[in-house]
């Protein structure tokens, strides 16, 4: 799982402001990813339909998450 962070833009100050993060959850890269992290972060964090043009994501700062993978070896001792 990795965390793709979320900003606001304000393309009159040229500033991005943090506001969250959202997760990614697919093991292989596919043809749609960044597209699709893109509409679900808009559709969490925009305000309203104008407001979603100021959302952006930035994948060039991509953190790993911190849950464990899952494993086959469920072996309970």
């Amino acid at each position: 799982m990795r965390a793709v962070m979320v900003y606001r833009v304000d393309y009159g100050r040229k500033t991005k402001d943090p506001i969250g993060a959202v997760l990614e959850k697919r093991e292989t890269e596919r043809a749609y990813n960044y597209h699709d992290l893109l509409r679900l972060a808009r559709r969490l964090f925009a305000l309203d339909t104008a407001d979603a043009l100021h959302i952006v994501i930035d994948t060039g700062h991509i953190r790993r998450g911190s849950l464990p993978r899952r494993t086959r070896d469920c072996s309970a001792r």
